[in-house]
């Protein structure tokens, strides 16, 4: 029995920036919802659900600027991909006569 290989499906496109920022917010939620709940917490020995979500937040900051740097770095890279193609006239080669 022989098997065929499927080509690769390309890469989708998502709004990096967008999820990161959505995830972000919800660690702050978290926190601040969990806040008033801070000594019952201590009490029972869970404080970690608390400091976990500000870990959260604090690591998705961090992820959102990630993906502004990357974003932008790809952004400019089709700029300069595009603007080295038209510099040699399209990319084409024009025929001679």
């Amino acid at each position: 029995m022989k098997t065929t290989k499927l080509p690769s499906a390309p890469p989708m496109e998502a709004n990096d920036v967008a999820i990161v920022t959505g995830g972000t917010v919800l660690w702050l939620v978290a926190f601040v919802v969990l806040l008033p709940f801070h000594g019952w917490l201590s009490r029972h020995g869970d404080t970690d659900w608390l400091w976990t979500c500000l870990a959260g937040f604090g690591l998705g900051l961090i992820g959102i600027w990630y993906c502004r740097a990357r974003r932008d770095a790809i952004a400019r890279s089709k700029r300069q991909a595009e603007a080295a193609a038209a510099a040699d006239g399209g990319g084409g080669t024009e025929p001679t006569g």
